[in-house]
């Protein structure tokens, strides 16, 4: 069954697995493979491990939790976890760098596609802008920490919250430029500062158990209270117009509470999906990579709870101040402070550069589709897609400076999770769909593991402020209308589809002849004619063979299909890189040899004289010669024939079964 019968060419067409993964879309072949599955677990933890982890566990034990946050971690842990076994499937199946759009390409439709795609944009853009004013914050209060003298012309334009900001706009300018000239720098740079950060993380849990008190768990549930007046969340508009009740902070209640807010600490492991195309081995390594690097995050973000929370009551903190540099001053290690702020920056800039090439991806992807202007999709020679990176990057920049970004921090949260849902319910369709698909990752207990994940995520997004939801609905409104403008009319698929038959492979189809009727190409036979020659063609001649149709060679009047994978990687006289690769079998200029003749030397002829009893008298040898080789079985005088009746001696034999 072909595309043609199973897809309709309208907004809700849909990208065949084959082609998202095949040459005509591009493929894997398309970006450099630059990833293995330990530089994988080093990009997720690279952005899941930011300096959230210094922080949130404080904020959360003080206003919302306390000691009993850790449970709260293990929550948010195992509804990313649910997330992440949906995107590893996905990810075995359609290993390219658009993913979760390109995951819902395949399994939901183009308008579907351009959604999430869109959504993912928010995310990522939103990402990188906030992520840098507050790298630009860290860094301002770290050189305040170190007593570093700074001017005062250049005080006015760092670490602020909002308006132009130095810091903040030349990371982003340092980490694109980065980007933008090649991966294997950027890929460096991100082993170094993680394996630096977990360093610093280390330091933080032993001092920290050092200080650890059992007393300051007590009680690991605090009796619940009403929640302070503040922006009100969806459900708790929902709980109060249904059952009238209030929101409480603490208790049982103030567990679940706390959870949706440390799930954006988590938030970043859906990026490695992004990476699959740079991915050697990329169904069986993305997933593998994805599901190791969140269990070690989640392992040191409740590894950091219970060193904080331990070490310091929750009743002491102020949750307006550094938590974890205010708990280590409580107990007398201010030294802490300082390693904290190192640990932050370091944390920070692998949270850029990890959203910066997430976010050029799938900005490639969706302009590779014709989604977005198919000129950015453009390769440059360092092998990367430096137009999406100069771009996507740019945006980020001006971003960054122009709005106030800080504010907005839940935009990044209600994005990720818009695309979880599609994720999730996408293993769900394309195994009803597609069950014969090839899938090296498969969700266990596939239906009800999807389904848990759909209910999870739905709650958590429920838990998002009502505002957050407004300002999400005007952006994917804006995004709607861009695709109903230039998307849907630039679409590649929709291009394909409306590209003539001719230009798509087809069989040719042959009616049957009606009986009596030769087939076309085929000389009927002459058969009045009468003698051995009877049913000869016309004219003479031998009768024509009959038409095989099934015969190998060109089939009569019917053109031979053009293939459309003329090139590309598996393709005769193709090296990898796409350039032509010379015949092994092509052989050179013909060179002749000057032919010389020897010198012809003409032996005397001399006659023999006459022998009486042998063969050849009175001939020459050039005349023997000329009759042939004598005859090796003919007797020689004196010499008994060995073929002859009676009694003789075989003679030994001379070699054994290969004797030359």
């Amino acid at each position: 069954m072909t595309w043609d019968v199973r897809m309709r060419n309208n907004m809700f067409r849909r990208l065949p697995v084959e082609q998202a993964t095949g040459r005509l879309y591009g493929g894997r072949h398309r970006l450099r493979v630059v990833y293995r599955t330990r530089d994988l677990i080093v990009l997720g933890l690279g952005v899941m491990i930011g300096s959230g982890i210094f922080k949130i566990s404080g904020e959360q034990a003080a206003a919302t939790a306390g000691p009993s946050v850790i449970v709260s971690f293990l929550i948010a842990g195992g509804v990313c976890l649910l997330a992440a076994l949906s995107y590893a499937e996905l990810s075995s199946i359609v290993p390219v760098a658009g993913s979760a759009y390109s995951f819902s390409y395949v399994a939901f439709g183009e308008i579907w596609a351009w959604v999430v795609g869109w959504a993912l944009v928010l995310e990522l853009l939103l990402a990188a802008s906030v992520v840098a004013r507050a790298w630009s914050l860290y860094a301002a209060q770290a050189l305040a920490d170190f007593a570093v003298p700074v001017p005062s012309w250049l005080a006015g334009v760092i670490g602020q919250e909002k308006g132009f900001d130095l810091f903040a706009f030349g990371i982003l300018v340092l980490l694109i430029a980065m980007l933008a000239t090649g991966s294997r720098m950027s890929l460096r740079s991100l082993w170094f500062m993680v394996l630096a950060k977990l360093i610093v993380i280390g330091l933080v849990v032993a001092t920290g158990l050092k200080f650890f008190h059992a007393g300051n768990l007590t009680p690991f549930v605090p009796p619940a209270r009403p929640a302070p007046d503040g922006a009100t969340t969806v459900l708790d508009a929902l709980l109060g117009a249904v059952t009238g009740s209030k929101p409480e902070v603490f208790g049982i209640w103030g567990v679940f509470a706390a959870a949706p807010a440390i799930a954006f600490a988590y938030i970043g492991f859906d990026l490695i999906a992004t990476a699959s195309e740079e991915t050697d081995d990329a169904p069986r390594k993305v997933p593998r990579g994805m599901l190791t690097s969140l269990a070690i995050a989640v392992v040191l973000y409740v590894a950091v709870a219970v060193a904080m929370v331990g070490m310091v009551s929750t009743d002491r903190l102020d949750p307006a101040k550094p938590l974890l540099a205010t708990a280590f001053g409580l107990v007398g290690a201010d030294s802490m402070g300082k390693i904290i702020d190192i640990g932050a920056v370091l944390a920070l800039t692998t949270v850029i550069l990890v959203v910066l090439i997430s976010l050029t991806r799938v900005v490639f992807s969706m302009s590779r589709d014709g989604l977005l202007p198919r000129p950015i999709a453009g390769m440059s020679r360092f092998r990367v897609p430096s137009r999406a990176t100069l771009v996507a990057g740019g945006a980020a920049v001006v971003m960054s400076q122009s709005v106030n970004v800080l504010t907005l921090e839940q935009m990044v949260v209600i994005g990720t999770l818009f695309a979880f849902l599609f994720v999730s319910a996408g293993v769900l369709a394309l195994r009803r769909d597609r069950p014969d698909l090839h899938r090296p990752f498969r969700v266990p207990a596939a239906p009800v593991t999807a389904v848990a994940t759909i209910l999870a995520t739905g709650w958590l997004m429920l838990n998002l402020k009502v505002q957050t939801w407004g300002y999400f609905t005007v952006w994917m409104a804006a995004g709607i209308a861009i695709y109903l403008v230039y998307g849907r009319r630039k679409s590649q698929m929709k291009l394909l589809l409306d590209a003539p038959a001719a230009g798509r492979p087809a069989a040719a189809r042959t009616d049957a002849p009606p009986p009596g009727v030769a087939p076309p190409g085929v000389v009927p036979l002459d058969v009045s004619s009468t003698g051995p020659f009877a049913g000869s063609a016309p004219g003479g001649g031998f009768p024509a063979p009959p038409f095989d149709p099934y015969r190998a060679g060109p089939r009569p009047n019917v053109p031979a299909p053009e293939s459309p994978y003329p090139t590309g990687r598996y393709s005769v006289g193709r090296r990898p890189s796409g350039q032509n690769a010379p015949d092994p079998y092509e052989h050179g200029p013909y060179e002749r040899e000057p032919y010389e003749r020897e010198p012809y030397e003409r032996e005397p002829y001399e006659r023999r004289p006459y022998v009486p009893g042998v063969p050849g008298q009175g001939r020459s040898a050039r005349e023997d010669a000329a009759d042939g080789p004598a005859d090796p079985y003919a007797l020689d005088p004196g010499v008994p024939d060995p073929f002859a009746s009676g009694p003789h001696e075989e003679p030994p034999y001379p070699g054994g079964r290969h004797r030359r």
